[in-house]
């Protein structure tokens, strides 16, 4: 593609030590490639890292599918999961349907309250909802009874209590009417278990009990409020629902996660591609800096291109040799920068903590990130992909310089000197 000629007159340009200023733009060029690729690269990663793990919390302790019913409570929900385990698609698809008994309440203890979400699962259900990735502390999951809590670490430590303490829970699910009007349902239970999963929301704000416990406080005895299903891939939810759909009764409402969390889906999809876009324009000033750089470049060696045309070298040879010195800066750029993009999103949480115990503040509050931890997922198509744009855009900078230089005319340069 490019003869030994034209490869070693293009290197010559772009190592060239007397170019003064135009040198400079090249470096600016360079290092300003190098920075977009690896910013991009560090950003996109950490925004599929946000996706893929308040995603994965969030509905893996929700459900990819959730079963409803109009009337706020599903009584013969033994039957039901039955009849779905026994449906030819949902059982293609699920690896477990579980029932939730769920309600608001506030929590009281030593003086403090906080709003909270209590959930009523079978102690099994959650065992293996919490076996990767949720730290338990206390009490085994498998040896909680009746009448016991598992509460999030961050609540505990909100309301000052540790293991055996107990918890006064109050809602006005299950209210009990009184003379004097209806009271709200106190009961009070003892905190055996807590559990860490590095997402604020659910480490602050939820409390687990058995499921038996749950219906007797929200009295609303043998039923359930919803029946989540867990699927092997969560992106083939819409046979399910479709065939869920078939199935039940009229007044069930089935949801999948995308319903449930749309907007939540939508904001981190359209965050993540406005981000590309906005630090896609380093790349983009880069290799308008390119452009810069070869056309000072051209000037320069004005008497050189008319005297390497005289030679007979062709103006085809002489584009060659622009785009190919304008297209390795591009190409230098984009591999230092992906480099340095992949180590620093590889090792992110480290340095974040680094700049943390150096600024002596908390860069990334759980309370506003909802995590625990600065997470970050590679994928390599995206990288590739980012170092690919960018060597596209470095290669048609060079087009209209490599065009002005293909065109000088020998004569006119030659006739004054």
């Amino acid at each position: 593609m490019f003869s030994k000629l034209e490869r070693k007159i293009a290197f010559r340009y772009l190592g060239a030590k007397k170019r003064g200023f135009g040198s400079v733009i090249s470096w600016v060029s360079l290092i300003g490639i190098m920075l977009g690729v690896a910013t991009l690269i560090v950003v996109m990663s950490v925004m599929g890292g946000f996706h893929d793990t308040l995603l994965g919390r969030i509905v893996g302790m929700n459900g990819h599918v959730v079963v409803y019913h109009q009337d706020g409570a599903i009584a013969d929900f033994d039957f039901l999961i039955d009849k779905m385990k026994q449906n030819k698609v949902v059982a293609a698809h699920a690896t477990g349907i579980v029932p939730i008994a769920e309600g608001q309440v506030m929590a009281t203890a030593n003086g403090n309250n906080t709003g909270a979400m209590i959930r009523g699962i079978r102690m099994s259900d959650l065992a293996e909802k919490t076996k990767n990735g949720t730290r338990i502390y206390g009490k085994d999951l498998s040896v909680i009874s009746d009448g016991e809590l598992v509460a999030g670490s961050s609540l505990t430590r909100a309301l000052n209590v540790t293991m055996g303490d107990k918890i006064s829970l109050v809602s006005a699910n299950g209210a009990t009417p009184t003379p004097f009007g209806t009271m709200p349902r106190i009961m009070s239970y003892p905190v055996m278990s807590s559990f860490f999963m590095g997402m604020y929301e659910y480490d602050s704000g939820y409390i687990f009990m058995p499921l038996q416990t749950a219906q007797k406080y929200l009295n609303i005895g043998d039923a359930v409020t919803h029946i989540d299903l867990f699927l092997k891939n969560p992106e083939d939810t819409t046979a399910v629902v479709e065939s869920l759909g078939r199935l039940l009764p009229d007044g069930f409402v089935v949801r999948d996660w995308r319903d449930l969390n749309r907007g939540f889906v939508g904001a981190l999809q359209v965050e993540s591609n406005v981000m590309f876009l906005i630090l896609l324009l380093i790349v983009i000033v880069a290799a308008f800096n390119i452009v810069s750089s070869l056309v000072m470049l051209v000037k320069d060696k004005n008497k050189d291109i008319a005297v390497l045309r005289t030679f007979g070298v062709s103006r085809k040879s002489m584009m060659k040799i622009f785009m190919l010195s304008g297209t390795s800066i591009g190409v230098i750029g984009a591999f230092f920068g992906t480099i340095f993009g992949v180590l620093i999103a590889i090792y992110i949480e480290p340095i974040r903590q680094f700049f943390q115990w150096l600024t002596g503040r908390d860069l990334f509050p759980a309370e506003l990130y909802y995590l625990s931890e600065l997470p970050s997922k590679l994928v390599w198509t995206d990288v590739l992909g980012i170092a690919l744009i960018a060597v596209l855009l470095a290669f048609l900078a060079t087009l209209y310089p490599a065009w002005k230089a293909a065109n000088t005319d020998p004569v006119e340069v030659l006739r004054g000197e």
